[in-house]
């Protein structure tokens, strides 16, 4: 018989906040990570107001914010990949 394979099981947050337009995370690796707002376009243009409505979801697995329409992984945060949304381009009006 082979051995059972190790599972690392994924990455979850056990909380989340901001505080001064960065996001921090409290993971079960016992550690907290952080990353500043400015790190997704969406969050960079969002009031204070609504980057304060951060909520855990699946699981503590993502953290979510409703009204501005982003969800992010934490495992990603937990590992530097920040993925950059692509900001919509409004055609201006004609020269």
């Amino acid at each position: 018989m082979k051995p059972a394979e190790m599972v690392t099981p994924p990455l979850t947050a056990l909380r989340c906040w901001v505080q001064c337009r960065r996001i921090y995370l409290e993971i079960n690796a016992r550690r907290s990570v952080s990353f500043p707002a400015s790190k997704y376009t969406s969050l960079a243009d969002a009031p204070q107001s609504e980057l304060g409505k951060v909520q855990l979801q699946a699981g503590g697995r993502a953290i979510e914010w409703q009204t501005i329409d982003e969800e992010i992984q934490v495992e990603d945060v937990a590992n530097n990949r920040f993925f950059h949304s692509a900001k919509a381009i409004v055609p201006g009006p004609p020269a």
